[in-house]
């Protein structure tokens, strides 16, 4: 279970404060996984960073007992000077134990798929071989909840058919909290719904109930 308690977010513009989210209170069930929804600047990247504990909130809490990880393909957090396998060893050191470190460090090399430029600087990486290596990083460790923001849109088709079925594994024993311009892959991986918009957000047990009413809203607003 995540539990959202009041929580706002804003950001400093030119002409002043602009609020993303306002006074949000909604709980997440355990054991499902959600998709967020909505239009472009809703607020569903800025949520998803704050259940992560990338951004805070000006105020409120984001509540849980489980482990949940950095956004799913999080490609900022390297360091650029550094190599990929470089970046891999120093995340597996601080989240495993001594002799699980070549095992992820492995499973990356091979998952990423970035052949010679593993042992490459991570500045010379553009940005979809980043994103690829920040998915593998993240699929190495287990979590309670991943936080997906879009990374399946990486790669070729076989690269994003081998991504979906590393999540479909994932599933059976994690939950899965996602933000992707495709609804047919929100409906494909997710259970529920989160409907993000200028009226707040609004959590749906049937991920389908989500996508008709933003469907809906959609239609409405270009009509």
């Amino acid at each position: 279970m995540i539990e959202l308690r009041n929580l706002t977010k804003t950001y400093k513009t030119p002409s002043g404060r602009h609020r993303v989210l306002d006074d949000v209170c909604l709980t997440i069930p355990s054991g499902v996984s959600v998709g967020l929804i909505g239009r472009n600047g809703a607020g569903k990247s800025t949520l998803l960073r704050l259940i992560g504990g990338m951004d805070r909130p000006d105020s409120g809490q984001v509540l849980t007992r489980h482990s949940v990880s950095w956004p799913v393909g999080l490609a900022s957090g390297f360091q650029g000077s550094m190599t990929g396998r470089e970046n891999v060893k120093f995340v597996a050191r601080l989240y495993c134990e001594p002799w699980q470190v070549r095992q992820k460090i492995d499973f990356v090399a091979d998952f990423a798929e970035l052949g010679a430029y593993f042992d490459m600087p991570i500045k010379t990486y553009s940005s979809g071989m980043r994103s690829r290596l920040g998915f593998g990083l993240s699929m190495a460790f287990d979590f309670d909840y991943y936080l997906v923001d879009e990374v399946t849109a990486v790669g070729d088709a076989r690269f994003k058919r081998k991504s979906a079925e590393l999540i479909r594994q994932k599933r059976q024993h994690s939950q899965f909290l996602m933000v992707s311009h495709s609804l047919g892959e929100i409906k494909k991986f997710c259970d529920a719904g989160l409907l993000v918009g200028s009226d707040g957000v609004r959590y749906f047990d049937h991920v389908d109930q989500a996508i008709r009413i933003f469907e809906e809203q959609q239609h409405a607003y270009l009509a």
